[in-house]
């Protein structure tokens, strides 16, 4: 029901507006003499037995007592971006989707199925936009039992903090046992400002991720599968020779002697996009620009092919990457989690 508290303050939300972005105030100490006030926004996700919970932007569940709100109200869906490229959720994560392609994959409705022998989770995880044309608990034994048969634990990929994401599946995962083990988030800007921001010299393009870029890379070990993953949309497939596919770039700084190079990145070009990954520096030569002088060279690059706007992923705890992005123009879209099964063992990296 909806009630008034505390002078012209307004609880106007009820547990219909379960699934809608709201903003609330409460008492953040209760009993004390001198009220504090805490305010939470983000979507609702239940109201059950006087207790809310609202899921954050950065996928964050906060229980309310329904006895503690001084005010809520409903709010737009997603806050106004004052910077970077205009782009919805649904096209973002489409693209991003696009750029770590698995080899095996199978619809479940409006649910993808990804499959690569386990290399990286965003190859290797459920990407659930939309109905998966049966209720959740028999889409979920039906993607348990197909990654089973893989030999590999079952993830779903979701995301919170933009219109369209799916606050709401978080939580039901988490309600079944569900775990999340990684979050990150996309972030977003302007292409042209990260071509202008070094010369690169000294970067070499390749199409390839030969041996010289793979010494870098940190993900020892890397397979035919991982290979096909990261090379997905080079001139050699065939989408990308008949113009239906993205292309796929690899940057290499060399380093002294025979080692590993000082510095490596990848960018995949997709439409108006480009997306940057893989952006290694060798810790000794860290701080140098180097980093930015990889991004710099893809960035042309991705110019030259009529790209405009960039993207990028980078977890939370990543406090190096972060202010370097950041610094470039570029900043957060929206958060992403990888939920793995209840009792799986096994984790393929992010």
């Amino acid at each position: 029901m909806e009630f008034s508290s505390i002078g012209r303050l307004e609880v106007r939300i009820t547990a219909a507006d379960v699934g809608k972005r709201v903003s609330v105030r409460r008492l953040g100490h209760p009993g004390v003499t001198q009220e504090k006030f805490t305010d939470t926004v983000g979507v609702l996700t239940s109201w059950n037995n006087g207790v809310l919970v609202i899921t954050r932007r950065d996928g964050e569940r906060v229980r309310i007592e329904e006895s503690s709100l001084v005010a809520g109200k409903v709010v737009p869906a997603a806050p106004a971006r004052r910077r970077g490229p205009s782009a919805s959720y649904q096209e973002l994560v489409r693209v991003a989707a696009r750029a770590w392609r698995p080899v095996e994959s199978e619809r479940l409705g409006e649910w993808e199925l990804r499959a690569a022998a386990g290399f990286t989770r965003r190859a290797n995880s459920v990407l659930p936009l939309g109905d998966p044309g049966m209720p959740l608990d028999e889409a979920l034994t039906v993607v348990r039992r197909w990654y089973h048969d893989r030999g590999l634990p079952a993830y779903v990929q979701t995301a919170t903090g933009a219109e369209g994401t799916q606050e709401l599946l978080c939580a039901e995962l988490e309600e079944r046992g569900w775990v999340r083990e990684v979050t990150a988030e996309l972030w977003t800007g302007a292409l042209a400002p990260v071509a202008d921001r070094a010369e690169g010299a000294g970067v070499v393009l390749s199409r390839e991720a030969d041996a010289t870029w793979l010494a870098r890379y940190q993900r020892k070990g890397v397979s035919e599968v991982a290979l096909k993953v990261l090379g997905w949309g080079s001139p050699r497939s065939s989408e990308a020779e008949s113009g239906g596919g993205p292309s796929v770039w690899f940057a290499t700084v060399p380093g002294a002697g025979t080692g590993a190079p000082a510095a490596i990145g990848r960018c995949v070009v997709d439409g108006r996009w480009a997306g940057f990954a893989a952006v290694e520096v060798d810790p000794a030569l860290r701080r140098q620009g180097l980093a930015g002088a990889v991004m710099a060279a893809l960035a042309r690059q991705a110019l030259d092919e009529g790209a405009s706007a960039a993207w990028l992923q980078v977890e939370t705890d990543n406090v190096g990457a972060r202010a370097l992005y950041a610094g470039m123009g570029f900043s957060a879209h929206h958060a992403y989690h990888h939920y793995r099964e209840p009792q799986a063992s096994g984790a393929p990296g992010h």
